[in-house]
């Protein structure tokens, strides 16, 4: 369980990518795990997404990618969270990521990159992580 408030967390599918198991995967390991999950579904938007946040006042965004296209998408993300006063959200991307994108995805401001064969427990142990840091 997290100390302090539980932070909220939102998982969303963008673009046109059809596969949702592995972010219905990790919803319930983030529930099991104590944290309150939004999933938003299939074939969002990143203003949907963006827009999601906000409304519903998440601490984190997770985005589950397997279409290949994490960093326009998530480039997007960290500039549309920025221009909406968000910037300060946690955003984690998990799927099919190469290891050589991962640099460019953290220089951008993603906080965590879990590609396809983490651990089911690492984004929970992640954001325990960072709450704890932010906390003390």
């Amino acid at each position: 369980m997290v100390a302090g408030p539980t932070p909220r967390i939102l998982l969303a599918k963008p673009g046109l990518d059809g596969h949702d198991r592995g972010a219905k995967v990790i919803a319930h390991a983030l529930k099991d795990a104590g944290f309150e999950v939004i999933y938003t579904g299939l074939h969002q938007t990143v203003e949907s997404i963006v827009q999601a946040a906000i409304q519903e006042d998440v601490d984190v965004i997770g985005l589950s990618i397997m279409s290949g296209a994490h960093v326009p998408i998530c480039r997007k993300l960290m500039d549309l969270l920025r221009e909406r006063g968000a910037g300060e959200m946690t955003v984690l991307v998990g799927g099919v990521i190469p290891s050589r994108d991962i640099p460019v995805l953290k220089e951008m401001g993603v906080a965590g990159v879990f590609p396809g064969g983490s651990d089911i427990d690492a984004p929970a142990a992640f954001i325990r992580e960072v709450y704890k840091k932010k906390a003390g």
